[in-house]
C-alpha cells in the first residue's frame, strides 16, 4: 500500500481515482487459473491440452498463453504460491498502471516466459518434449516491472531485490522448476515496465503516448525470436 501512495503523489488526478478500484484483472486471472486447475483434476487429458513444450509449441502456439493459466495438478502449493504472489503485487500495481496496461504487462510477461523457456531449451534433449505449466513466468514479469516503477517514484527497491534473490535461489536449486521461463518473464516485465514509465514521463512533457506501439513491438520481438529459434532447430 505504501508504494501506491508514493506513486500517486507523483501522478495526475486521474491516476488517484484508480486507487480505490477493485483489482478486477488480478482477481479474474486468479479465477481463471483456479478454474483451469480444477479442469485439470476433473477432465482427463485436459492438462495435456494446455501444457507447453518446445516441440509442441511450434505447431500449437496458443500453448504459450494457456500454459500460463495452468498449474501442477498434483500440487495445490504450486497454484497457491503463484496466486498469492500475483495478488500481493497485483493489488497495487493494477490500480497504478490501469487495467489495460496491467493486463498487457501480464500477458506479455507470460508470453516472454514461454519464449524464454523455448529459447534456452536444447533441441533433442528431454526438456524439448517436457511440458511446463504455471503463472510464475508472468508473476516474475510483474516483479521485473516493479523495479522501473519504484525508480520512477523514488522508492527503494531493496525489498524487491530480496524477493527476487529468494525466488532465484528456489528456481535454481529445487527440481522440476523451469527457471528459463522465470528469467524470460522477468526480463520481459522489466522491459515493459521501463517502456511504460518512459511513456508516462513523455506524456507529462506533452508528447504523444507511445505505450501501445512500444508494447506491440515487444510482442513482435518475442514472436520473431521464437520463430528464429524454431527455424534454426529445423535447419
Amino acid at each position: 500500500m505504501r508504494v501506491t501512495e508514493q506513486w500517486t503523489e507523483h501522478h495526475p488526478p486521474q491516476v488517484r481515482r484508480l486507487r480505490p478500484q477493485l483489482a478486477v484483472v488480478t482477481w479474474t486471472i486468479i479465477a481463471v487459473c483456479a478454474a483451469v486447475w480444477l479442469g485439470e483434476l476433473m477432465l482427463p487429458g485436459f492438462y495435456e491440452q494446455v501444457a507447453l513444450s518446445p516441440a509442441i509449441g511450434r505447431h500449437e502456439p496458443w500453448r504459450f498463453l494457456t500454459s500460463a493459466f495452468a498449474h501442477d495438478r498434483y500440487s495445490i502449493m504450486h497454484i497457491a504460491f503463484n496466486m498469492l504472489a500475483l495478488w500481493s503485487v497485483g493489488q497495487w500495481m493494477e490500480p497504478a498502471l490501469g487495467r489495460a496496461r496491467y493486463a498487457a504487462l501480464y500477458l506479455l510477461s507470460a508470453l516472454g516466459g514461454g519464449v524464454g523457456f523455448v529459447l534456452l531449451a536444447n533441441p533433442g534433449s528431454r526438456g524439448w518434449v517436457t511440458g511446463v505449466v504455471g503463472a510464475s513466468g508472468a508473476v516474475f514479469g510483474l516483479f521485473g516491472a516493479t523495479l522501473p516503477m519504484y525508480k520512477h517514484i523514488g522508492a527503494s527497491s531493496r525489498s524487491m531485490w530480496g524477493v527476487l534473490a529468494i525466488n532465484a535461489a528456489i528456481s535454481f536449486t529445487l527440481p522440476n522448476i523451469a527457471w528459463q521461463a522465470h528469467l524470460g518473464g522477468f526480463l520481459t516485465g522489466l522491459l515493459v515496465g521501463q517502456l511504460m514509465m518512459v511513456a508516462v514521463r513523455e506524456t507529462w512533457r506533452g508528447k504523444p503516448n507511445r505505450t501501445w506501439p512500444w508494447l506491440a513491438l515487444v510482442g513482435l520481438a518475442l514472436i520473431l525470436s521464437l520463430l528464429a529459434k524454431y527455424a534454426l532447430t529445423s535447419a
